[in-house]
């Protein structure tokens, strides 16, 4: 019986983002494979290196370790959980033990080891935020401090090195040509785009972003639905974290400063909304792919690392201004 009122918030939400104006619905729907498009072109003109094999692999590769994260972080935005500022702290929770248990109990169980003890980061701030009510903000920046706190203490603040280069080595491998650790990350996109828009918890999560209290009148675990939004972003944050130290065979407390920020610019150009109850999987790694590419073409250029930074805080500050333009036209 909850599946009718759940999937008229779905359409309601939808409706919302649909300006009326043709102009606008283009734009909105195919603005981003624009946008890529009129990088590749230019990337190609301006350097004889961005049209490479190479240059196209590199590019891949680094996109990999952030759209793992980027897939979790989509699931914070929709269900309207803002986003989840604990990312460094999970990123260098699972590189760091990835590395440093494998003299213990060994590659593989390090390894899921690694994830697990994210994930249970991700446990106490989706229960500060689900079922407490602290603002996601707050929490997960105090959650990823504790965590990063304990990371730092248990390791001395030292850099940790790996002890089986074949881990790297497998890592690093290829399967016709692409990296594996591509191929994981299309596993988990694919994965979570099943997740967000085929099963009973990706309309949940949908539902509870767009009308928290009329999913929950509908008989949503809206609070275990917002909270799970939190876990599937560390769980993610940890393989990443993970793959990153067994790919670097080194690891420090800081390895994953800025992947937060990354994987936030490239959800919100990707469209999805910063409200809550909008977005899909495909349309953040859209965005990743747009920000990924542009940023390799600045890089080839020779634009400086402030510079680089001050266009992708335009692109936020366009795509959040776009966001909130169409809700308006919308009524929400």
């Amino acid at each position: 019986m909850t599946d009718v009122p759940i999937q008229m918030q779905q359409d309601t939400t939808n409706e919302r983002f649909r300006g009326g104006s043709p102009l606008v619905d283009l734009l909105s729907r195919g603005g981003l494979a624009i946008a890529i498009l009129a990088v590749l072109i230019y990337g190609s003109l301006a350097s004889p290196v961005f049209f490479t094999a190479g240059n196209f692999v590199n590019v891949l590769t680094s996109m990999a370790i952030v759209g793992i994260v980027v897939v979790g972080m989509t699931f914070v935005l929709v269900v309207g959980g803002l986003a989840d500022l604990s990312v460094p702290a999970t990123i260098a929770c699972g590189a760091i033990l990835s590395l440093a248990l494998q003299p213990v109990i060994g590659p593989v169980p390090a390894f899921a080891a690694a994830i697990a003890l994210a994930g249970f980061c991700g446990l106490m701030s989706g229960l500060l935020i689900g079922y407490i009510g602290i603002n996601p903000i707050i929490a997960t920046l105090g959650v990823g401090t504790i965590v990063l706190g304990i990371v730092q203490a248990a390791v001395g603040g030292v850099i940790v090195y790996g002890t089986n280069p074949d881990t790297a080595a497998l890592v690093k491998s290829r399967v016709f040509g692409i990296p594996a650790i591509v191929l994981i990350f299309l596993a988990v996109a694919i994965v979570g785009h099943f997740v967000l828009s085929r099963s009973y918890w990706g309309r949940w999560t949908v539902a509870t972003g767009g009308n928290y209290s009329a999913a929950e009148a509908s008989a949503v675990p809206v609070r275990a639905v917002k909270a799970g939004a939190f876990v599937i972003t560390a769980l993610c944050s940890g393989l990443s974290g993970a793959l990153l130290g067994l790919t670097l065979q080194s690891a420090r407390p800081l390895v994953g400063t800025g992947y937060e920020f990354s994987a936030i610019t490239a959800v919100v150009v990707g469209g999805i909304s910063i409200m809550g109850g909008f977005g899909s999987v495909p349309r953040a790694i859209a965005g990743l792919v747009f920000v990924q590419l542009l940023t390799n073409v600045m890089v080839l250029q020779g634009v400086r690392t402030p510079v680089q930074g001050f266009v992708l805080g335009l692109l936020i500050a366009g795509a959040v201004a776009l966001d909130v333009a169409l809700r308006r036209r919308g009524g929400a």
